[in-house]
């Protein structure tokens, strides 16, 4: 199998999504694919055990993609082995009416993972320049101040979110949380094939909804909303990395690997020491407990 080397998918410098593969080859069969992503989610569950036990890091692992990009069932696979307290899930919707009367980072913010724990954004912060952007109309609900109709919401006002979404992940960054940004990048065509199978498997079909296809529609709206967002926001504390998904296992393996191999890198990430009186004291508890 292939060395996977996640600077190769790391965004360093502006790219262009048109030019970006959304398929890779790992030199592998899927077997041989699903067997090396169990090893590395054994291995990135003794690292995050470590890190619980560490409690000076928070990793953020931030999903986008497209309709069907497959995130769902990347977070069922690559974090199924992971402690149950080490790790929590967050599924952004639609705004609430209570998150609503809030900046539209708040949310967000009051989901982070504490430190010691990996929290996962299924979907982010990044909606709020992406499917707001598309849907202009929608920022209208924020019940902003300074936007009273659509004109205002101008390119000025979008360079004022990025600056604040830079300064967000900057913040947090500095404070202990160890961010990764996953673009998970499909072929439009692709997406017409897995849209087909949601309609054709009957255990698929909950997951369909007409308005997949209002925006399978605005496909180029949001490759370019995608691009500029990735663009402006991919940065030595939180780069993105854009993900070839077209196959599900291989898009699964790269992430794990990515952040396994990320993590391993904080060489202070490392069991606490005992106190010197209760190491000290090891053998005098243990057969205080044998003598029960």
């Amino acid at each position: 199998m292939k060395t996977i080397e996640p600077n190769t998918f790391k965004v360093t410098q502006n790219i262009q999504l048109k030019n970006v593969s959304t398929t890779y080859s790992l030199d592998a069969k899927r077997k041989e694919i699903e067997r090396e992503l169990e090893d590395t989610r054994i291995k990135l569950a003794k690292l995050q055990d470590t890190m619980y036990a560490h409690g000076k890091y928070a990793a953020l692992v931030c999903l986008q993609g497209m309709d069907t990009a497959g995130k769902d069932s990347l977070i069922r696979e690559v974090f199924k082995d992971l402690n149950a307290r080490g790790v929590v899930v967050h599924s952004f919707k639609v705004p609430t009416p209570l998150e609503l009367k809030h900046d539209y980072l708040w949310r967000h913010y009051i989901a982070l993972p504490a430190r010691g724990k990996v929290g996962v954004f299924n979907r982010t912060h990044y909606e709020n320049v992406l499917v707001t952007r598309v849907h202009p109309e929608y920022i209208l609900g924020e019940n902003l101040p300074d936007v009273n109709s659509l004109e205002d919401v101008n390119e000025a006002f979008w360079d004022k979110r990025f600056e604040q979404i830079n300064a967000f992940e900057k913040h947090i960054a500095e404070n202990g949380t160890i961010i990764f940004k996953f673009y998970l990048h499909i072929s439009k065509d692709e997406q017409k094939n897995r849209l087909l199978r949601r309609l054709e498997k009957k255990n698929k079909n909950w997951k369909f909804s007409p308005g997949d296809l209002k925006e399978r529609e605005l496909w180029d709206a949001y490759q370019e909303c995608y691009q500029d967002a990735i663009n402006r926001t991919s940065k030595p504390h939180a780069p993105w990395f854009a993900i070839p998904a077209d196959h599900k296992p291989t898009a699964r393996l790269l992430v794990g690997n990515i952040i396994y191999n990320t993590l391993k890198q904080y060489k202070d990430i490392e069991e606490p020491e005992l106190d010197d009186d209760v190491k000290a004291n090891l053998e005098l508890y243990k057969k205080q407990l044998e003598s029960e």
